[in-house]
């Protein structure tokens, strides 16, 4: 917590004198379908056969978008050899189809590790059916536009946004929002079983010191991003997903946000790289409809510069669980500053309908700079 407070108080000096916290605005209403100045587009489908080889899977997304992945150079040791199966191999594919140097596509696989920072939501509605939704910000602290008031790497990412379907045997197993070439998961679902989002927990034990304790061989931890990853492709039930993303061991602290497919399934589960701190569920006879997290474990405040969490709050109670859906959803998360200028992509997941639906964002001037 020290650490992010130190970084946003330096990039307070940086940003425009116009975005200093607070910024809010009234709950957004009217906003879905998607249209408007927050709006910058579709996401594109595409398809991925489990039963390909790694190394094969990932080329039609990577040919498509090998411009985008390009841009993204820089510099990071080859460790793709330590890294575990098939992620691997699919991060060699990546490099073999973009032209792009092997350590560097490790990079890009890893770093979202660290630098996440995010709003995520399980609802309940009147009749029992749960809608989840996250908004992905990323790029924090990675350059600074002057001229155009926007994040570097936030606006270069958002063209590799892409949502995925992944199949084995023609038939899906689970689907995703990705950027194109991160093998990882940040965002899933397990149609008619769960759904699956990851934020980033800031803690003095963070990401940077499982990374490192991996480089020098201390290889226990699993890697985020591959474990949300390893969940949606085999697990298979709420209950199951749950017992993994709280007792697996990891290289960085976490929230894993998951929700089911009956009523009550609905949590965050905060963690520490070794072990679950908590798990805060949806609880009805409690009148908690839904659970929300952004980076600052629900029982603390969180940081004043970066309060995203009440305006969230605020909104979901106006809205009322008897109109919880994925448009009120998308209204809440349309809100600044839930919506800020880190924010790449919204995605809305329904469970019992095996539906997920992300749309690339905007936030126009003024806006918050996270």
């Amino acid at each position: 917590m020290d650490r992010l407070c130190c970084l946003l108080l330096v990039s307070l000096s940086v940003v425009s004198a116009q975005f200093v916290p607070p910024y809010t605005e009234e709950c957004q209403t009217g906003m879905y379908p998607p249209k408007g100045p927050t709006f910058k587009g579709s996401v594109t489908w595409y398809t991925i056969d489990l039963d390909l080889p790694p190394s094969e899977r990932w080329k039609l997304i990577i040919t498509d978008k090998k411009a985008e992945v390009r841009v993204l150079h820089v510099l990071f040791p080859l460790i793709v050899d330590t890294l575990p199966y098939p992620f691997n191999e699919e991060i060699k594919g990546i490099a073999t189809s973009s032209g792009v140097p092997l350590g560097e596509v490790v990079l890009y696989n890893i770093f979202y590790e660290i630098f996440t920072v995010c709003t995520s939501l399980v609802a309940e509605d009147s009749n029992g059916n749960l809608i989840h939704g996250r908004n992905m910000d990323f790029g924090l602290f990675m350059g600074w536009d002057m001229k155009n008031r926007s994040w570097l790497i936030t606006e270069k990412l958002k063209p590799l946004v892409v949502n995925i379907d992944f199949q084995r045997r023609n038939k899906t197993v689970f689907k995703s929002t990705n950027f194109a070439g991160y093998v990882g998961m940040l965002t899933g679902i397990k149609p008619h079983a769960f759904t699956l989002t990851m934020n980033e927990r800031f803690s003095l034990d963070g990401g940077y010191i499982g990374i490192v304790e991996w480089i020098l061989g201390n290889r226990d931890g699993m890697w985020m991003s591959f474990l949300t990853r390893s969940v949606l492709e085999n697990a298979t039930s709420y209950e199951e997903a749950k017992n993994l993303l709280a007792q697996t061991k990891l290289l960085a602290p976490a929230y894993f946000i998951l929700g089911g497919n009956q009523t009550g399934q609905g949590c965050v589960i905060t963690r520490s790289r070794v072990l679950s701190l908590d798990i805060w569920e949806i609880e009805l006879k409690l009148g908690r409809w839904y659970v929300l997290e952004t980076n600052y474990d629900h029982w603390k405040e969180p940081l004043f510069l970066d309060n995203r969490r009440t305006p969230a709050m605020k909104c979901m109670n106006q809205t009322m669980q008897a109109n919880i859906s994925l448009k009120t959803v998308y209204d809440v998360l349309s809100t600044k500053p839930v919506l800020n200028k880190l924010t790449t992509y919204t995605t809305l997941m329904d469970v019992n309908k095996g539906k997920l639906e992300s749309y690339i964002r905007d936030c126009p001037n003024p806006c918050m700079p996270w």
